[in-house]
């Protein structure tokens, strides 16, 4: 009975990939990636990078960082000969310029964000046209989304073929 099992099991296992293989390969995508990674992509960000409301704001943060990076090295220099009161006071000032800081950030990531999220729902169509022709030429039986995958190896990544394939459709 046991030689029979293991028989079973070494059938079984053997016959794993096949199984798998004629099922179509297992592949992953980033779509945000994808989307993100295109020519007309880096082109909207550009358009947002030169506004001057985006470039007033990256000044802002640019200013504020190297004051920050200023009073951190002058802190850490001095922190042993300071006072109680000097490093409380030094550090209520760090938390003031890193709260700064964190404001800044805050909106230019919006300014990015709002320009990705509208190029994502733009492009929702023509994403969709581009995974059905890479689906069935790659023979592709199992597609994921790459934030729900907890490990894949690069070369199950399709992201870089939906990019280009993204890239080479007509302008609208």
């Amino acid at each position: 009975m046991s030689r029979l099992l293991k028989v079973a099991f070494t059938v079984l296992v053997l016959s794993l990939p096949t199984l798998a293989w004629a099922q179509g390969k297992i592949a992953v995508v980033d779509l945000q990636e994808a989307i993100l990674q295109t020519d007309l992509a880096q082109k909207r960000l550009a358009e947002i990078r030169s506004q001057a409301d985006y470039k007033a704001d990256k000044a802002e943060f640019d200013k504020l960082k190297s004051e920050f990076d200023k009073i951190v090295k002058k802190f850490q220099k001095d922190a042993a000969v300071m006072s109680q009161e000097q490093q409380v006071a030094a550090r209520q000032k760090l938390a003031s310029k890193q709260a700064d800081l964190e404001h800044v950030t805050g909106k230019l990531q919006k300014a990015e964000q709002g320009a990705g999220q509208a190029l994502l729902q733009e492009m929702a169509p023509k994403v969709q046209e581009v995974l059905r022709e890479l689906i069935s030429a790659e023979g592709i039986g199992l597609l994921l989304q790459r934030s729900s995958v907890i490990h894949a190896d690069a070369g199950y990544s399709v992201t870089a073929k939906v990019t280009d394939k993204l890239n080479q459709l007509p302008a609208e």
